[in-house]
């Protein structure tokens, strides 16, 4: 890849390998690249342990989710979701184990464990596929929104899906029925709306009884049994990604914002300093990917560690 192509990629989605071990990113010319996060981490790492072991084509268009399972990474690019062995990727193998091309364009991916083996698909047709992970069908359409889904988040213990999407809307959906429990208009809130931004939601994430989302409304932590904000945190531009840390709120920031209520990564000091795609943390170790050709790799949530590089 030439150096104008570095200069105009976008990470855009990552996962970690169920080990732990390797990280998988995906950009917006529909690349994979695989890295050893456990060679990059060594105290014996060096400037090619922080490239990648394996780079690959997966879709035409970009790769906008990854998702890992127990044994497979996923990913969705533009009218097909494709299922990679992680095994074989670690061989170097880039041959898909399989590939199902609905007749919608596609978007953002999830899945869940409860009693059977689920993934759930965010469409550009507005609407929310449950694919079944072990027969390769799609088994039901949530429907409910109007307009193209952005984010995804699970609360597992109750059977719970939750989609955020352009329309302004969080809906709660039981997954087990199909239907939509609860739907609730974030930017109809004074304290969370932002005209100036829009209505979409852009990130959620779920931690037991609470909810976290923000996108065009203000970054906002919901509790779920009453359905109220409990907080709105006063920041400065749109959130694409926010998470859950313990017993913290974690999310992208410029530099110059404050607050004692979240701790901050801050992208003026992140490689990655244009816009955040995606954030992902495990095992203490937190990446942040978005428009450059760069991960950052956090081990400390004060600062960069170092960053990997396509």
């Amino acid at each position: 890849m030439g150096p104008v192509e570095l200069l105009h990629m976008s990470v855009y989605s990552q996962s970690f390998s169920p080990c732990g071990r390797f990280l998988a990113a995906g950009n917006n010319y529909g690349e994979i690249s695989v890295f050893s996060l456990s060679a990059a981490l060594s105290p014996d790492a060096s400037e090619a342990s922080q490239k990648p072991i394996l780079t690959f084509t997966a879709h035409d268009g970009p790769v906008f989710s990854l998702l890992s399972t127990d044994s497979h990474l996923l990913s969705a690019g533009n009218g097909e979701i494709s299922a990679w062995s992680w095994v074989e990727l670690i061989k170097r193998n880039t041959k898909a184990v399989w590939t199902r091309r609905p007749n919608y364009k596609l978007g953002y991916i999830h899945g869940q464990n409860l009693k059977f083996s689920l993934l759930f698909v965010g469409g550009g047709d507005n609407n929310i596929h449950m694919m079944d992970l072990e027969t390769g069908v799609f088994k039901s359409t949530l429907q409910g929104h109007s307009d193209y889904i952005h984010c995804l988040a699970v609360r597992e213990r109750e059977g719970e899906l939750l989609s955020g999407a352009e329309d302004g809307a969080v809906r709660i959906w039981d997954s087990r029925t199909g239907r939509s429990v609860h739907c609730v208009e974030i930017y109809k809130y004074e304290e969370c709306s932002r005209p100036q931004f829009g209505k979409w939601i852009g990130c959620l994430a779920t931690d037991s009884d609470w909810m976290l989302c923000g996108g065009g409304p203000s970054l906002s932590l919901w509790h779920l049994r009453s359905l109220s904000p409990t907080s709105v945190f006063p920041i400065l531009g749109c959130q694409r990604q926010a998470a859950f840390y313990q017993d913290l709120v974690i999310t992208p920031l410029k530099a110059d914002t404050q607050s004692k209520t979240l701790q901050l990564l801050s992208l003026q000091t992140c490689s990655s300093n244009i816009k955040s795609y995606s954030m992902i943390n495990k095992t203490h170790v937190l990446t942040l990917g978005g428009s450059s050709d760069q991960i950052d790799v956090f081990t400390n949530l004060s600062y960069r560690a170092f960053s990997l590089s396509f």
